[in-house]
């Protein structure tokens, strides 16, 4: 934020607006990563979750039904420095290849395509000769 957002924060807390109140919850829960133990996230998850379930605001108590569904992942995902991001590259990848071909006759196909693409295989490899010696 910018330093006029920051000195108008204030105000916008104290606030009765339904906006506030759901923008200060979700600053909350964005500030409860990154912890190095568990007993940590924890504890101001939970924190989190007794003020989120009694907000009053339908979203997020929609979203409190999720993390408490989901309460061992949640804490997990709180202590390790795990992401997704591998994952969604090589999705981003197939997407891309996938955008480049304009569809493939059929599935066997397409998924040599994936495979020669993301492989990193060398074409011209040192080792194999065309025509080897007798």
């Amino acid at each position: 934020m910018t330093r006029l957002q920051q000195r108008r924060l204030p105000g916008l807390r104290a606030s009765h607006l339904r906006v506030a109140r759901a923008w200060a919850i979700k600053e909350m829960a964005c500030s409860s990563w990154g912890y190095l133990r568990r007993g940590w996230p924890e504890r101001r998850w939970k924190c989190w979750y007794s003020w989120a379930v009694r907000s009053r605001l339908e979203p997020i108590r929609k979203v409190t039904k999720m993390i408490k569904n989901n309460w061992d992942g949640v804490t997990n995902a709180a202590v390790s420095s795990i992401s997704s991001a591998r994952a969604e590259g090589t999705t981003a990848k197939i997407h891309e290849i996938n955008r480049r071909a304009h569809a493939y006759r059929n599935r066997a196909l397409f998924r040599l395509a994936i495979y020669f693409h993301l492989a990193r295989l060398d074409l011209y490899p040192d080792s194999l000769t065309l025509h080897p010696s007798p």
